[in-house]
């Protein structure tokens, strides 16, 4: 079959002979109740089973079972020995084996490295129930449990590992996780077509050793084949001095031939190197144990490896780990319109699995009547691993596609009142954006469409999306739909109609956006747009708002102690808090995730959005623990805990102008009783209270919050 254009040949017939699953197998009992002896594939995961298109899981089973395979999954096994992973048996064809919708550590432990106390995927929100780098665990007792059987790796926690990646909870750079798991193969990204074609052409007979050319995989090999091009990674971007800076992508440079060719009349003659076919062009990056070593390596590296991920021009990737080649091939071709419906129309049954009982899973009560619009996102935001697994181009389902999507939700969820709880993806309002010209979009290479500011090549008409939004809530039985994905809205405020559909109809009295921070530093490290595009959005926000006669709020997100960011700058983030009445319930510290371009900017100290060298820009990195809990008590400022930690820093930076009982104030001079000694004569301040939501919005000059009431809501 041809895996490119179809990935549901299989489907019709499959169903039509033997039916599907109520719920893919999980166990023995239910194989026989299947009339199966064996499972074709074996899906490994860290997170409960959950039948429903937000979990990785459940699409690469069902897209299987659609394509005639016979799928098991093993969810959240007990990893302290093997004999778990023999549950379902021996499959036949291979092992996929996944962490989960999230990275396992990400998953585990806290930007302040502490042990998180719960696990939204679990049942019960049960802390414990997959070990560290569970990806790595698994994959080793799977290869015990069955030692011939292949093993395929994937979902996020494999993409952001596919390379040597800086670790953050071990402080160390560690090697591909292809290599430390023992494993066969690695899907990296959203992996449809990948896992289609390995099943076909392992079910056909072909050993998993020759699946050498299936576009988003990585594999290890010892040599360089036949036919191949290699290019130095530092031909192609070059860290260290250099005479003169050359073109990051010149693929065959003018060859000076001062040796071998005459002189005619002192014309000093030029040949052409023979040209580079970027099919058969492999980039070599530096080996791991020169990016272990050396940050400047690690960081031209992280810079090589973001310039080759369009699909479009993308080149495959080597990196030697001792004796050992990791190869990874280029990305693969986005899904088509067609391809992602029909992804997600797949026979779901929209729910946890019957074992779990009453037990609640909180990812899926979160997400359970959500759907996914779009996939992708061109924002480039250095912080976020979107980019690195899901890639820049987006990926558009249907709008027949979603409003299904929407009257199944209605129909068949017990638990649906009438309120779809998000239309989006990544993003909110990328549904149907692109490239103006394909050609442009095959041959770019800028890590972000939208900073320092929106290219011109891009399409920004919202209005698709708007469409969508009135053709579904017209829907009989859909009583409120809220967006609740990140709204980006440097592209919102591009089209006021947009605005004006969002707040008129699709707010709940609080929208969350992320402008991350408010100074030029740290932003410019984020690749995020400055505050004015902020005030531009609030003002049409505040506009539409008033009209539909709503009294909403927007809520902000800011990250503290992210790469360039200097305690200056986060003070003057506080005083921009509380200049605007903002007092942040919840905070979150920047959390250095494999692979993204902000991580290594965090363990080099360089940043890779410019051309890596020894000598080149220096980025600040609040690294301490001490600085980094300073950075998020800015940003909690008003919270009395925080109040000594304050006082300590803004007297050391000179601003003890900030410490008293004014309303021009940052923290008081003063401390509550249990948490310090009030200075003697200080005057009795009430502490203030926090407001329920993450983010209190507050009417300017200090005035109290206020509940929305509901005006104007139908």
């Amino acid at each position: 079959m041809n895996t490119a254009t179809d990935l549901f040949s299989y489907r019709k017939f499959w169903a039509k002979r033997f039916g599907v699953a109520p719920q893919l197998p999980t166990c023995r009992a239910e194989m026989d109740a299947l009339g199966w002896d064996a499972c074709d594939i074996v899906i490994v995961t860290g997170d409960a089973y959950v039948d429903h298109p937000s979990f990785g899981m459940a699409i690469i089973g069902r897209l299987l079972e659609a394509q005639g395979f016979r799928v098991g999954i093993l969810a959240q096994p007990d990893w302290t020995s093997a004999e778990d992973f023999k549950r379902l048996g021996r499959p036949n064809l291979f092992f996929g084996v996944t962490g989960g919708n999230m990275d396992s550590m990400v998953n585990r432990y806290t930007s302040d490295r502490r042990i998180r106390s719960n696990d939204a995927y679990t049942p019960g929100g049960e802390a414990d129930k997959r070990p560290d780098r569970c990806v790595t665990v698994y994959s080793h007792r799977c290869r015990e449990a069955f030692k011939e059987v292949p093993i395929v790796l994937g979902g996020i926690e494999a993409s952001l590992r596919r390379i040597a990646h800086y670790d953050y909870w071990s402080d160390t750079v560690r090697r591909s996780v292809l290599v430390d798991a023992k494993a066969d193969l690695l899907v990296y990204g959203n992996g449809e077509r990948q896992v289609v074609e390995i099943a076909h052409r392992l079910a056909a007979g072909t050993a998993i050793a020759e699946l050498t050319d299936i576009r988003g995989t990585a594999f290890l090999r010892k040599t360089l084949p036949e036919g191949w091009t290699e290019l130095d990674s530092t031909q192609v971007d070059t860290p260290g001095p250099l005479a003169a800076p050359v073109d990051p992508y010149q693929e065959a440079p003018p060859t000076c031939a001062t040796e071998s060719a005459p002189k005619a009349s002192g014309v000093l003659r030029f040949e052409r190197r023979r040209a580079i076919d970027p099919a058969r062009t492999v980039i070599r990056l530096p080996a791991f144990e020169a990016v272990k070593a050396d940050t400047v390596l690690y960081a031209h590296a992280s810079r090589v490896l973001h310039q080759e991920t369009n699909p479009g021009n993308a080149r495959a990737l080597v990196q030697r780990h001792g004796d050992r080649e990791v190869w990874i091939n280029p990305p693969p071709i986005p899904l088509t319109t067609q391809e992602m419906d029909g992804v997600y129309g797949l026979p779901y049954s929209r729910q946890p699995h019957p074992a779990y009982g009453g037990n609640k899973i909180p990812a899926f009560e979160m997400i359970q009547h959500s759907v996914t619009i779009m996939r992708g996102c061109f924002g480039g935001c250095t912080f976020c691993s979107i980019t690195e697994h899901e890639g820049r181009i987006i990926q558009n389902r249907s709008e027949d596609s979603i409003i299904r999507e929407l009257e199944a939700i209605r129909d068949t969820s017990p638990a649906f009142t009438g309120h779809i709880s998000d239309l989006g993806g990544p993003t909110a309002n990328m549904y149907r954006l692109a490239c103006k010209d394909p050609k442009i979009e095959a041959s770019c290479r800028r890590p972000s469409c939208v900073y320092p500011g929106i290219c011109k090549n891009l399409d920004t008409d919202h209005g698709p999306l708007i469409k969508l939004y009135r053709r579904a809530r017209a829907l009989p039985g859909i009583k409120k739909i809220t967006i609740g994905s990140g709204l980006r809205y440097d592209l919102a405020v591009e089209s006021p109609e947009y605005v004006k559909e969002l707040v008129t109809h699709h707010v709940g009295g609080y929208l969350k956006i992320a402008p991350e921070h408010t100074e030029t530093g740290p932003l410019s490290k984020m690749m995020k747009p400055g505050m004015g595009t902020y005030d531009r959005f609030k003002a049409l926000f505040d506009k539409y708002s008033k009209e539909a006669g709503k009294e909403q709020y927007l809520i902000p997100y800011f990250i503290a102690a992210h790469p360039g960011t200097t305690d200056q700058d986060m003070l003057n983030l506080a005083l921009w808090l509380k200049r605007n009445g903002f007092r942040a319930d919840q905070v979150q510290a920047f959390l250095p995730s494999p692979l993204a371009t902000a991580t290594a900017m965090y363990h080099t100290g360089k940043n890779p959005l410019h051309r890596i060298g020894r000598d080149s820009e220096d980025v600040y990195i609040p690294r301490n623990m001490k600085q980094r809990r300073l950075h998020k008590a800015f940003l909690r400022y008003h919270d009395a805990e925080n109040w000594p930690l304050l006082r300590e820093a803004l007297k050391r930076m000179g601003r003890a102008d900030l410490i008293g009982n004014g309303k021009h104030h940052l923290v008081p001079s003063w401390q509550p009783a249990g948490t310090g000694v009030q200075p003697e004569g200080a005057r009795a301040v009430r502490k203030p209270q926090p407001f329920r939501t993450q983010h209190t919005g507050l009417p300017p000059l200090g005035g109290k919050p206020r509940k929305p009431s509901g005006k104007g809501k139908k």
